[in-house]
C-alpha cells in the first residue's frame, strides 16, 4: 500500500467514526477531538508523521490537514449531538463520508491512472458509497425507515433519499476540492455538510427511477462534455450537480431545458473554433468551461428551482420560479449563440451608439448574432413551454423568448458600458440571467392582470 493510499484510508477511518454519533449522542464529538488531539501533539515526525502530512505539513512540522479535518467533523458532530439537533446525523455522516472516502476512492483509482476525469470518477463514486453507508448507518440507529420507497416519506426515510443526498454531497465535495487545496478537506466538509442539510430541509420526492435517470444521463453527458472539450473537469462537476438539482427537485422537463443550454452553448463554443481564435472572440482554456463560468450562467436558474422545491412547504406559487428558471436560462442560450456566433462576422457595433468597433470588443453586436441568440432563446422557450409548469404552454413560452431576448440585450449593454477590469465577464454573464429571470416573472405578473 503507498503511502498516499495509506493517508486516504486514515481519513476515511476518521470519517467513519461519525457513524457513532447517534450512540454517543452529547459525546459525538469526542473521538473526533481525540484523533485531533493525538495527531496534533503525538506525531511530530516518524513513519504516521510521514504518511498523514499534507503539503506544507513538513514544513510546519504539524498534521495541520488532517487535524484540521478532525476538529471540523468533531464541530459538525457538536452541531448534530446539540438539543433538537439542528444538524441532522444523516448530513453529518454524508458529509463526513462523502469527503474521506472519496480521498480513498481517488487514490485507489489513481493507482492505475492519472487522468483528471478518471480521478474524479474515482472520487465521486467513493464518495457516494460512503455516504449512502454512513446515512444508512445512521438511520438504523435513529429509527429512519430504510427502504425503496415511494416519492412521499421524506428524503431521508427512504434509499432513493438516501442515494440523492450521497450523490449530492459527493459531487459537491469533489467540486470543492477542484476550487481549493489538498488540505482544505476541512473546508469541504463543513460546506458539504450545510448543502446536505438544506436539501434534507426541502425533503424532495425522489424515485429509483428519478436519480437513476439523473445520475445516468448527467455522468453521460459530463463524460461527453469533457472529452469534446466544451468543458473542464470542475466545469464538468459543475454541470452534472446542476443537472441533477434540475431533473430531481423540478422534473424531466426542468432538466432538458437546461440542458438544451449546457449541450448547445458548449458546441457553439467549439462551433469554428480556430477561427474564432484567430480573430480573437474564441472562449478561453480552449473552449473548454470552467466552475466560474458554468455558474455565471447557472446560479439564478439552480435558486430558482431550489426555491420551486421550497414552495412545497410554504404558501407560495410556483410558477413565478419556473418562469424565472427558464428565462435565465433562455438568456444564458440567447447571450452564448450570440457571441459565439456573432463573433464570427464582421461589421459588429457598439450597442449603446451603433458605432462599428472591432471584433470581440465588449457590447459590440452583429445582426447574425441576435438572430442566433433570439433562435436560441426559441429553443428553450419551446422546451420550457413543453415540460415546465408555466401555466399556458404558449404564452410562457412566449414569455420565456421574450425574457431571453431581454437578457441578451442586457448583456450587451452592461458589457459595452460596465465590462472591464472591475467588472468581468462572469459577473455580466450572472447580472444578465438575473435580468432575464425578472423579465420573465414580470411579464408573466403583467399578462396575469
Amino acid at each position: 500500500m503507498t503511502r498516499r493510499l495509506r493517508r486516504a484510508s486514515a481519513f476515511a477511518a476518521v470519517a467513519a467514526l461519525a457513524v457513532l454519533a447517534p450512540a454517543l449522542g452529547d459525546a459525538a464529538p469526542v473521538p473526533f477531538l481525540a484523533v485531533a488531539g493525538l495527531a496534533f501533539f503525538g506525531v511530530r515526525d516518524g513513519e504516521w508523521f510521514e504518511t498523514l502530512a499534507l503539503p506544507g505539513d513538513r514544513d510546519e512540522e504539524r498534521l495541520y490537514g488532517f487535524v484540521a479535518f478532525s476538529l471540523a467533523a468533531a464541530g459538525l458532530a457538536l452541531f448534530a449531538s446539540l438539543p433538537r439537533a439542528p444538524l441532522p446525523y444523516a448530513a453529518l455522516a454524508a458529509a463526513t463520508l462523502s469527503v474521506g472516502f472519496g480521498r480513498l476512492g481517488r487514490e485507489l483509482v489513481g493507482s492505475r491512472s492519472t487522468d483528471e476525469f478518471v480521478l474524479v470518477a474515482g472520487y465521486v463514486a467513493g464518495g457516494t458509497l460512503g455516504a449512502v453507508a454512513g446515512q444508512v448507518a445512521v438511520l438504523a440507529q435513529t429509527g429512519g425507515l430504510v427502504s425503496v420507497g415511494a416519492a412521499t416519506g421524506g428524503v431521508t426515510a427512504t434509499l432513493p433519499g438516501v442515494g440523492f443526498l450521497a450523490a449530492v454531497a459527493a459531487l459537491t465535495a469533489a467540486l470543492v476540492r477542484s476550487l481549493v487545496f489538498s488540505r482544505d478537506a476541512h473546508i469541504t466538509v463543513i460546506l458539504v455538510a450545510f448543502a446536505v442539510w438544506g436539501f434534507i430541509a426541502l425533503d424532495p420526492g425522489v424515485t429509483v427511477a428519478l436519480v437513476a435517470f439523473g445520475l445516468g444521463v448527467t455522468v453521460a453527458l459530463g463524460y461527453v462534455s469533457v472529452a469534446l472539450g466544451t468543458a473542464s473537469v470542475s466545469g464538468m462537476l459543475t454541470g452534472v450537480l446542476s443537472a441533477l438539482l434540475a431533473v430531481v427537485l423540478g422534473g424531466v422537463g426542468w432538466f432538458l431545458t437546461l440542458m438544451s443550454f449546457y449541450a448547445v452553448g458548449g458546441l457553439a463554443s467549439k462551433y469554428r473554433f480556430d477561427e474564432k481564435a484567430e480573430r480573437g472572440v474564441a472562449q478561453e482554456n480552449e473552449g473548454a468551461r470552467g466552475t466560474g463560468n458554468v455558474l455565471a450562467n447557472s446560479a439564478v436558474a439552480l435558486a430558482a428551482v431550489v426555491g420551486y422545491a421550497a414552495t412545497a412547504h410554504v404558501a407560495v406559487p410556483a410558477a413565478p420560479f419556473a418562469l424565472a428558471f427558464a428565462g435565465a436560462t433562455a438568456t444564458a442560450m440567447a447571450d452564448t449563440l450570440s457571441s459565439e456566433i456573432g463573433g464570427l462576422y464582421d461589421g459588429p457595433r457598439l450597442v449603446t451608439t451603433l458605432r462599428r468597433v472591432e471584433p470581440g470588443t465588449d457590447g459590440a453586436v452583429t445582426w447574425q448574432g441576435e438572430v442566433a441568440g433570439g433562435t436560441g432563446g426559441l429553443l428553450v422557450g419551446g422546451l420550457a413551454a413543453l415540460g415546465m409548469p408555466l401555466g399556458d404552454p404558449v404564452v410562457g413560452g412566449a414569455v420565456v423568448v421574450c425574457a431571453g431576448v431581454v437578457g441578451m440585450t442586457v448583456d450587451s449593454l452592461l458589457g459595452a458600458l460596465v465590462e472591464g477590469e472591475a467588472v468581468g465577464n462572469q459577473a455580466v454573464n450572472f447580472l444578465a440571467t438575473l435580468s432575464g429571470a425578472a423579465a420573465a416573472v414580470t411579464l408573466w405578473a403583467v399578462m396575469l392582470r
